[in-house]
C-alpha cells in the first residue's frame, strides 16, 4: 500500500507539471510567436542589404499586393502582428504551438529533472539541506544541455510554421508529370518541381549557344539549382512539414544550430538556477532574522511562501533569457536556413569552414549576425519570466491544493 501511494503521488506530480508547462506554453506562444518574425525578418533584411552567400538558401517573406512587402524593413512588435493577422488570422499567432507545447513538455521535465538528480549527489551527506549557488549553475548548465537534445526538432518545425503564418509565397512552380522528372532531382529534392519562368529563361540562354543536343530543357532538369532559379532551394514556409525537411535536408536538419542550441539553454539553465537558488537563500536568511532563537539549519525555517518562490522564479527566468539571447537568435538563424542534402555534400567534399573566429563558430553565431544578436530581445525576456512565473506558480498551488485535500 505503500508503494502505491507513492506511485500515485508520483503521478501526480508529473500530470501536475505536465499540465503547468502546457499551460505556460499557451499563455506566453504569442510572445514568442513575435520573437521568433522579429529576429527571422531581421535575417531577411540582411540578405537584401548584404547579400550574404550562406543567407542565399533564406528564401522568405514575399511580396503580397494585399499585404505588402517586408523585405528589407525593420519592423516592430506591433507591426509583426498586424503581419501575421493580415496572412493568417488569429490563428497565425498559435501556428506550431502542439510541437512547441509536445518538445516543451519533455525537455522542461528533463531539466528539472536532471538538475534534481545532480543537486540530489550535491547535498548527499550534508547535515544542512543546502546547495550553493555555484553548484546550481554548473547542474543548470548540464541540465540545459540535456535539454537540447530533446527539444531540438520540435522547435525547428515550431519555428518555420511560425515564418510560414507570416509569410506569402507566390505560387509560380509548375507541377511535371511524375515521368517527366529526371531521377537526380527527383531523389535530392523530393516533392519538388523546377520553376517554370527560371527554366524558360535557362532555356532561352542556352539555345543561343552551338549544341549537338537538342534536348536541352531534358539536360537542365539534371540539375537540381535549376529547380527555382538563382540556386536557391525552396522557401522555408514550404520546407516545414516533418516529411519534407527530412526527405529535402536530410535527419541531420532536425538538429540544426545544435551548438549554438547547447550554448543557449545552458546559458539559460545555469543562470536561471543559480540565480533562483541566490534569491532563495536570501529569502531564508531574512525570514530567519526575525526569529528567536536563530535556527541552525535550513530545515528549520518554515517554507516561504508559494508567491515569493514564484515571483522568484519568474525574475530569474527574465534574467537568464536576457543573458542567452544572442544565442537564440543564431540558433534562430541557422533553424530557418534551408540547406538540401547535396549543399551539404558539396561542402563535406570541399570541406567547407564555418565563417567568423573560433568563439563564433564554437557557438554557431554567423559573423553578419553580430547586429542582430539582441533582436526581440524584451519579448524573449517577458515571455521566459511569464512561463517560469506560471510553471512555478501553478504547480504550487496544484501541490498545495491536492496536499491540503489528502490531509
Amino acid at each position: 500500500m505503500e508503494d502505491l501511494s507513492r506511485n500515485q503521488i508520483f503521478a501526480l506530480h508529473g500530470i501536475t507539471g505536465t499540465g503547468s508547462i502546457a499551460l505556460a506554453t499557451a499563455l506566453t506562444y504569442p510572445l514568442d510567436t513575435i520573437k521568433v518574425l522579429t529576429q527571422v525578418i531581421a535575417f531577411s533584411t540582411l540578405i537584401i542589404s548584404h547579400y550574404q552567400c550562406d543567407y542565399a538558401y533564406t528564401n522568405l517573406l514575399f511580396v503580397d499586393s494585399k499585404v505588402g512587402s517586408i523585405a528589407g524593413k525593420e519592423l516592430n512588435a506591433n507591426q509583426v502582428v498586424l503581419r501575421v493577422l493580415s496572412v493568417s488570422g488569429n490563428k497565425g499567432l498559435f501556428s506550431g504551438f502542439g510541437w512547441l507545447a509536445f518538445g516543451r513538455v519533455f525537455g522542461t521535465g528533463a531539466r528539472f529533472g536532471v538538475y534534481e538528480i545532480l543537486t540530489a549527489y550535491c547535498k548527499d551527506g550534508r547535515e544542512d539541506n543546502y546547495v550553493s549557488a555555484s553548484e546550481a549553475l554548473l547542474a543548470g548548465m548540464v541540465a540545459g544541455a540535456t535539454e537540447t537534445f530533446i527539444s531540438s526538432p520540435f522547435e525547428l518545425i515550431k519555428l518555420r510554421m511560425q515564418v510560414a503564418a507570416a509569410s506569402y509565397v507566390p505560387s509560380s512552380n509548375f507541377a511535371l508529370e511524375e515521368g517527366a522528372r529526371k531521377p537526380l532531382i527527383a531523389r535530392l529534392l523530393n516533392g519538388c518541381y523546377p520553376d517554370k519562368r527560371s527554366l524558360n529563361q535557362y532555356v532561352g540562354l542556352m539555345s543561343t549557344l552551338t549544341t549537338k543536343n537538342t534536348n536541352i530543357t531534358g539536360d537542365l532538369l539534371e540539375y537540381p539549382w535549376a529547380m527555382t532559379g538563382s540556386g536557391r532551394p525552396p522557401s522555408v514556409c514550404n520546407v516545414r512539414r516533418p516529411l519534407d525537411i527530412i526527405s529535402l535536408e536530410g535527419w541531420n536538419t532536425l538538429w540544426r544550430g545544435l551548438r549554438s542550441g547547447i550554448v543557449r539553454d545552458s546559458v539559460f539553465g545555469g543562470v536561471f538556477f543559480s540565480s533562483w537558488q541566490f534569491l532563495h537563500q536570501i529569502m531564508l536568511d531574512w525570514k530567519a532574522a526575525g526569529m528567536n532563537p536563530q535556527p541552525r539549519l535550513n530545515q528549520d525555517i518554515p517554507p516561504l511562501s508559494p508567491l515569493a518562490v514564484t515571483l522568484a522564479a519568474g525574475f530569474s527566468g527574465s534574467v537568464a533569457a536576457a543573458a542567452s539571447h544572442g544565442f537564440d537568435t543564431a540558433r534562430s538563424r541557422s533553424q530557418c536556413t534551408v540547406l538540401p542534402k547535396y549543399v551539404s555534400m558539396e561542402r563535406k567534399l570541399l570541406k567547407w569552414k564555418q565563417p567568423g573566429n573560433r568563439f563564433q563558430r564554437y557557438t554557431g553565431i554567423h559573423p553578419s549576425d553580430r547586429n542582430i544578436l539582441f533582436r526581440g530581445l524584451g519579448l524573449r525576456m517577458a515571455r521566459s519570466g511569464v512561463a517560469s512565473f506560471m510553471i512555478v506558480g501553478s504547480y504550487l498551488f496544484v501541490v498545495d491544493h491536492l496536499a491540503s485535500s489528502l490531509t
